[in-house]
């Protein structure tokens, strides 16, 4: 247990509460949320796949909205929870004008088995 630096109340800083709203490791969640401490946009993680392989790229964003636009768009073009419906229209979402960086990557090597 720790004491909030803002309004000494006594809080649980691995609660699933604390967790969720992020914020400083001294700060309450009711004090993160008030205050608006945390401007920390988190990391977005993308997972792809070819045949049995399997990719991830993990992105960091400038903001939260590029960050949640990014996700809808991914979502929805990828076919997430839509099954192979998404490849048959023109429903594709455009993913342009998102600022962010690549973290990490990692690739499988699509030519597992080595035949050509």
């Amino acid at each position: 247990m720790r004491y909030c630096k803002h309004c000494e109340a006594k809080f649980d800083p691995k609660s699933q509460r604390k967790r969720k709203v992020g914020g400083r490791i001294n700060e309450c969640a009711d004090c993160v949320e008030d205050l608006g401490t945390e401007t920390t946009v988190k990391y977005l993680g993308c997972a792809s796949a070819d045949g049995k392989m399997g990719a991830i790229s993990i992105l960091a964003f400038e903001s939260n909205e590029d960050r949640d636009q990014y996700k809808r768009a991914w979502d929805n073009n990828t076919g997430r929870h839509k099954g192979k419906s998404c490849h048959l229209g023109q429903s594709n979402t455009a993913m342009s004008g998102m600022k962010f960086r690549q973290v990490s990557e990692n690739i499988m090597n699509g030519n597992h088995k080595g035949k050509l």
